[in-house]
């Protein structure tokens, strides 16, 4: 199988050209693009933005939001760009030995 990708008019014909940041995108595009084909009514994301900065964690978030109307997802992420995206958002913390978890609602999603 070949790939050629494209980030901003600039052809890349090996994933080795890529930056951490593009190699995710590339998985997450093909990935996303079988749940397209094969729906499922639950996924599991671990992550699936620690190499990507802001604007491209919101638009997956965004992404998610649009497409996949019909499956719950549950992400674990570090970044706000993906909790904006959240209709519903647990918060977990850790203080002094004690685990927390907050449950925030999103009224207007």
């Amino acid at each position: 199988m070949c790939v050629k990708i494209g980030f901003n008019h600039t052809w890349k014909e090996s994933l080795g050209e890529l930056s951490g940041g593009q190699r995710s995108l590339v998985a997450l595009s093909l990935v996303l693009a079988m749940l397209l084909f094969k729906p499922a009514p639950l996924y599991i994301l671990d992550e699936v933005d620690a190499a990507l900065d802001l604007a491209h964690t919101q638009n997956i978030g965004q992404m998610l939001k649009e497409h996949f109307r019909h499956s719950q997802f549950i992400i674990v992420s570090l970044k706000d760009g993906m909790f904006n995206n959240a209709n519903v958002l647990f918060r977990t913390r850790f203080v002094d030995g004690m685990s927390s978890v907050q449950r925030t609602v999103n009224p207007t999603r």
